[in-house]
């Protein structure tokens, strides 16, 4: 059994709970070792010699000045455009035949509802749940009345939850990716460039707690070692 963020018991699916939007005021060929198959020593290294080690552990603090809503507004962005190219370098190899099911190893499965026209989880394949997550994550980014275009103007009281979400969402792409298409990755001598953009995201989302840990149990080794490494 594996824990539900959501709050239910489940056989590895992760059901969604998707938050009501409303508007109210080391690189390629280092190890033949598998990267999921590695100690916590040698996660720990790897993510130690990650470019941008220290300055990612500072660049995520929250600016002296800066509204907190705006800080994670900003991020989110950047994280999404983050996901949006790596998994768009892959979309070749993540197909339906080769990935039926949207997963983070062969204990997590996760489902798909948006809310809105997709009320109850549904099974996809895993490049669908990447395509309507990204499609669902952009047309949010481009309305102004949740993602402000100018600062000063308020956001909606529920921004937070929604930003968490998010977060939660773009984890599951890079869990999906770690488990499933890492080999491919290093093949095509883009691993540095994802450790790099995970080590971001994780700083982050622990930085704020944004992201709860039963969700980020997939990835839990690599987390842990990104989060324990040294500036």
């Amino acid at each position: 059994m594996c824990p539900s963020e959501d709050g239910n018991s489940t056989t590895g699916v992760q059901p969604e709970e998707t938050p009501s939007v409303s508007r109210a005021g080391a690189g390629a060929g280092a190890a033949a070792v598998p990267l999921m198959d590695r100690t916590a020593s040698e996660l720990k290294q790897l993510f130690e010699a990650t470019l941008g080690g220290g300055s990612l552990r500072e660049a995520v603090k929250l600016p002296q000045g800066i509204d907190y809503r705006e800080w994670l507004a900003v991020n989110t962005v950047d994280f999404f455009n983050h996901v949006n190219v790596l998994y768009g370098a892959l979309t070749e190899f993540c197909t339906h035949s080769t990935c039926p099911i949207m997963s983070a190893g062969p204990k997590y499965e996760y489902r798909w509802a948006d809310g809105i026209i997709v009320t109850a989880p549904i099974e996809v394949t895993a490049p669908e749940y990447a395509e309507f997550l990204l499609d669902w994550i952009e047309d949010l980014l481009k309305d102004d009345s949740i993602f402000p275009k100018n600062l000063g103007v308020p956001f909606p009281p529920n921004f937070e939850v929604l930003v968490k979400t998010i977060l939660k969402r773009l984890f599951r792409i890079y869990a999906h990716i770690y488990h499933s298409h890492f080999n491919i990755v290093e093949r095509l001598h883009v691993d540095a460039h994802l450790h790099t953009c995970f080590k971001h995201f994780v700083l982050f989302i622990w930085e704020f707690r944004l992201v709860g840990e039963a969700e980020l149990a997939p990835l839990h080794d690599m987390v842990d070692a990104i989060v324990k490494a040294e500036p």
